[in-house]
C-alpha cells in the first residue's frame, strides 16, 4: 500500500511511503527538505519493517523544533498503519 503524508512544521513538503502487505518499507520518497538527508533516511529504510522505522525515528528532533522529518515520517506512517 501507498501512504502519502503532509508533514508539519519541517521543511519537506510531502512524504509517500510504500509497505508491502509483510509491512515492510519497499519505498520512500520526499518532496522539499534537505535532500541529501532524506536521500539517506530513504535508502536506510528501504527493506526495513514499518515498525522498526517508526521505532528508531520517532522522537527525533531538529535543532529546536519539537519535531524533524524522520520524526514527521514515522509519526504519519504509525497513523496510517493503524487505520489500516
Amino acid at each position: 500500500m501507498i501512504y502519502t503524508f503532509r508533514p508539519r512544521g519541517v521543511c519537506s513538503q510531502e512524504m509517500q511511503v510504500e509497505v508491502d502487505d509483510q509491512g515492510i518499507i519497499r519505498d520512500m520518497r520526499v518532496l522539499g527538505g534537505c535532500s541529501g538527508n532524506l536521500q539517506g533516511i530513504s535508502a536506510l529504510v528501504k527493506g526495513m519493517p514499518a515498525e522498526e522505522a517508526i521505532k528508531r525515528l520517532k522522537g527525533i528532533r531538529c535543532g529546536f523544533k519539537d519535531t524533524s522529518c524522520p520524526d514527521q515520517f514515522a509519526r504519519n506512517l504509525e497513523q496510517a498503519l493503524a487505520k489500516h
